[in-house]
């Protein structure tokens, strides 16, 4: 009596094992999808506008902001297990501009169905990419000419245009400020790679596209790690001491706000 009832044990957990693995491979993820990215800019958790308000800097001086312009490119997603999407060149490489509001948003197709919990980009042009040569920057150069996003070929990526106007304790009267921060050639290399973890995971299937929503807070430019004041030096082009101080205040102003699937 107790060899059936052994075996009847043995069937019903090789049913169970049967079940359950045939689940699993019902479950698995398979298939290509969408996934947006929104690059939000704030000033210190406040609303960003240009030209029409003055925000504090450092507390010694008001900065009201012109233009704000910044090249993201390199944008890679990376699942729970570790494996990463590599976004296509074309569709990774962005100019995002504070006056055109379609800039802030990234579409991303045929992205593998998995659930992603980390989002990687660079800003910046890497020197990988610089040293293709002009001829090896295909439409981007164009888009970047017409952004005002490049000094010249051989100086050059803008990686970051940020102007405006600024006072302060001994600066009574408004005066212009402009922060353009790039690698110098290849002599000086200012790109940096940012990487994020989501609070949720960003699940791209068939039929979800989700939307990962990055608030960039301006203020960290210039009241970030590395301290700048527009009083000391208010033009900032190609200079190898204060633009990689930019360049490491700037791959610091990036959080994740929230997750939209």
């Amino acid at each position: 009596m107790k060899v059936y009832n052994y075996l009847a044990t043995a069937l019903l957990a090789v049913a169970f094992i049967s079940c359950d693995n045939e689940d699993d491979t019902a479950n698995e993820l398979t298939g290509e999808g969408t996934a947006r990215i929104e690059f939000d800019n704030s000033y210190a958790g406040s609303q960003l506008l240009l030209q029409t308000s003055f925000y504090d800097a450092n507390g010694t001086e008001k900065i009201a902001i012109d233009t704000l312009k910044y090249i993201v490119s390199n944008i890679r997603l990376e699942d729970a297990v570790g494996n990463v999407f590599v976004v296509p060149e074309q569709e990774a490489l962005n100019v995002v501009d504070l006056s055109d509001d379609a800039s802030r948003f990234v579409t991303i197709a045929n992205v593998p169905v998995a659930d992603y919990v980390k989002i990687h980009f660079g800003l910046g042009i890497d020197q990988e990419k610089y040293l293709q040569g002009a001829e090896g920057q295909g439409e981007f150069l164009t888009t970047a000419t017409e952004e005002g996003m490049l000094w010249s070929w051989q100086a050059g990526y803008k990686f970051i245009r940020f102007e405006g106007r600024f006072t302060g304790e001994n600066t009574t009267e408004e005066t212009p400020f402009a922060i353009h921060m790039g690698s110098h050639g290849t002599a000086l290399d200012n790109y940096k790679e940012v990487s994020l973890d989501l609070p949720v995971s960003a699940k791209v299937r068939t039929d979800i596209t989700p939307e990962i929503h990055l608030v960039a807070d301006i203020s960290q430019l210039l009241s970030g790690a590395g301290k700048l004041y527009l009083e000391e030096k208010s033009q900032i082009h190609v200079d190898p001491e204060k633009s990689p101080m930019v360049a490491a205040n700037a791959a610091a102003m990036f959080t994740v706000d929230h997750i939209h699937n």
